[in-house]
């Protein structure tokens, strides 16, 4: 059975300092934005509208250079739906797949482990050991199309 994914706040500054990034404030509220959004997947300038509602004056340009770093230290996968705008998550290191609201751009995470079974099999009878993989359901979200 499929199940939506559900996130646990990480320690930024330990965080930081495993991915071998310098402590800084603008990283550090950067990824505690992240950590605490309530929409997992967030673009640079949903990042920088958060600081600007926290009056952190950090520039749209240094959430962009902050978002990279993160996401070459692993701590962020940055994701080009279709809609072409980048949005970035959280690297937690599980495998999990995403439904997307074509209306509103609502972003869904899920994992179903009969799903990731097939898809195993799949490879195997095709001659692949399944390394990795990337699933996008496109879809309305009934609330939206209420």
């Amino acid at each position: 059975m499929s199940k939506l994914l559900d996130r646990t706040p990480l320690s930024p500054t330990a965080d930081l300092k495993r991915a071998g990034l310098k402590v800084t404030l603008p990283r550090l509220k950067i990824l505690e934005i992240l950590e605490n959004a309530e929409q997992h997947h967030l673009s640079a300038e949903d990042v920088y509208k958060a600081l600007l509602a926290e009056d952190t004056e950090i520039g749209l340009a240094t959430v962009y250079r902050v978002l990279t770093q993160f996401e070459t230290a692993g701590l962020v996968t940055r994701h080009r739906f279709d809609s072409g705008q980048a949005l970035f998550e959280l690297d937690t290191g599980d495998s999990h797949d995403h439904i997307i609201c074509i209306k509103s751009g609502m972003v869904a995470e899920f994992k179903d482990e009969k799903l990731e079974a097939r898809l195993r099999e799949i490879a195997d009878e095709l001659g692949y050991e399944l390394k990795d993989h990337s699933i996008v359901l496109y879809g309305v979200h009934r609330e939206v199309d209420a």
